[in-house]
C-alpha cells in the first residue's frame, strides 16, 4: 500500500485534529425524549420506506428508501421510538452529510463534545467524533484486550448519549464491521433473582483510560476526567425496558459491595456479552451507509481486521437523560418497568406465566 498522503485524500477536512481548548465541565439537562412524541404505529416513517427489514429477531432494521435529507420532524419522531425498540436502524446510500447528521441530532438533544478525541479540522464541527485509521500499521495484537472494546459511549458523563448516528465516508474492502448487542436482552436472559439483586446496585463510570489514551498519545486533554456513579440497570424512558448499564471500557467498579463480588458480578455480566450471539447484529458498512442506534440499551464494538485499509467514520452524538434506576423510574411514573424477553412473549401471544414442558433442541444429545 502506497503511505497516506493527507492533502491529496478527498476527506481531508475530516481528519482528526486534538484542538488546544478548554471545556467545562458538564451539567445535568432535563431530557425530553422525542420517542414520547411519536406515533406508536410509526407510519410517518416506515410507509416511507420502499422495503422494512428486521436484520436479526432481537436487534437491527434496514430502511430502503429514505433519504435522511427529508426527513419531517414526525418522522424524526418516529425514527426515535423505532430505534427505541429495534436499538440499530441502518440506511444505506445517504447523501446526507455531517452537517445534515448534525441537524437531525440537535432534533433529539444538545450534542454531546468529546473532552480527548479527534474532531474535524472543518469548522462548526466540534461536536462531531472521527472515527479513523490510515492504515498504515496494524492494531497492537499484544497489548489489545478484546473483551474491553466492548462499550456503551461516554456512560461516565452526567448525561450519557441515547439516539446517536455514524456515518462511513472511507470503508475498507472487507473488515471493520460493527457488532452490536442488546443489554436489554442479556439482562433479561438472567435469573428473577439475579435481575433483582443488580437492580439495586450502582457502578462508577470513568473516563480516566481516555485521558491516559490521550496522554501517551500527547494530544490535548480538553476537559478534567470524569467519573461518575450510574445505577447498574437503567430503565429506558420511552419504551419502559430495564437494560445493563456496565461495560467492560469505562466502568471502574460496582460501589457498596466487596470489590471481590463486584469483579465477579462484572465479569460474569461481560462473559455473557461475548456468548448470547442470539441478542447481537452485526452490520459490515459501505460507502455513504449511515446507522442509527441508542446506547441506552446496547453495546457496540468494531472489528479490527482491516489493515492495510483506511477506515473514517464521523459521528453524531446528542446526549439523553441521566440514566434512571428501576426504582426511581417506578417511582416517577407509577408505572412498573419491563422486563425485554417479558414483552417480546406478549407481542407474540405467548403467557410465560403458564409452565410449558421442558424443549429439548434436537441434537442436544
Amino acid at each position: 500500500m502506497p503511505p497516506f498522503n493527507r492533502e491529496e485524500y478527498e476527506y481531508k477536512d475530516y481528519l482528526p485534529t486534538y484542538p488546544k481548548i478548554d471545556y467545562e465541565p458538564h451539567v445535568e439537562l432535563k431530557h425530553d425524549d422525542r420517542g414520547h412524541y411519536a406515533d406508536l404505529e410509526m407510519k410517518a416513517l416506515l410507509g416511507a420506506a420502499t422495503k422494512v427489514d428486521d436484520l436479526c429477531a432481537c436487534i437491527g432494521t434496514q430502511l430502503d428508501g429514505i433519504d435522511l435529507r427529508q426527513l419531517t420532524d414526525k418522522q424524526k419522531d418516529e425514527l426515535a421510538l423505532l430505534t427505541a425498540k429495534r436499538g440499530v436502524v441502518v440506511f444505506k446510500n445517504q447523501a446526507a452529510t455531517i452537517y445534515d447528521l448534525l441537524d437531525i441530532a440537535r432534533h433529539y438533544g444538545p450534542l454531546h463534545v468529546h473532552s480527548t478525541t479527534g474532531v474535524p479540522t472543518a469548522r462548526k464541527l466540534e461536536g462531531v467524533h472521527v472515527v479513523w485509521s490510515d492504515g498504515t500499521k496494524d492494531f497492537d495484537r499484544i497489548e489489545m484486550e478484546r473483551l474491553k472494546s466492548w462499550h456503551t459511549d461516554q456512560p461516565y458523563e452526567i448525561n450519557p448519549p441515547g439516539l446517536t448516528s455514524l456515518k462511513v465516508i472511507t470503508d475498507p474492502p472487507a473488515g471493520g464491521d460493527t457488532i452490536w448487542s442488546s443489554s436489554a436482552a442479556v439482562f433479561a436472559s438472567f435469573s428473577p433473582q439475579f435481575q433483582r439483586y443488580l437492580e439495586s446496585l450502582y457502578a462508577l463510570q470513568s473516563s480516566e483510560h481516555q485521558k491516559l489514551r490521550a496522554l501517551a498519545a500527547g494530544t490535548y486533554i480538553r476537559r478534567p476526567q470524569t467519573d461518575f456513579v450510574h445505577p447498574v440497570v437503567r430503565v429506558h424512558p420511552v419504551t419502559g425496558i430495564k437494560a445493563l448499564y456496565v461495560n467492560p471500557s469505562y466502568t471502574h467498579r460496582i460501589v457498596g459491595i466487596p470489590k471481590a463480588e463486584s469483579d465477579f458480578v462484572l465479569k460474569f455480566i461481560y462473559q455473557q456479552i461475548l456468548e448470547c450471539e442470539d441478542f447481537k447484529v452485526r452490520i459490515r458498512w459501505s460507502k455513504d451507509q449511515v446507522v442509527f442506534w441508542d446506547n441506552r440499551v446496547l453495546w457496540h464494538t468494531a472489528t479490527y481486521d482491516y489493515y492495510p485499509y483506511k477506515r473514517h467514520a464521523l459521528r453524531a452524538t446528542p446526549v439523553a437523560e441521566r440514566p434512571e434506576s428501576v426504582a426511581d423510574y417506578e417511582k416517577r411514573t407509577g408505572q412498573k418497568a419491563k422486563n425485554w424477553y417479558e414483552e417480546k412473549m406478549k407481542a407474540i401471544g405467548e403467557d410465560i406465566s403458564v409452565p410449558k414442558p421442558v424443549f429439548k433442541p434436537a441434537g442436544a444429545d
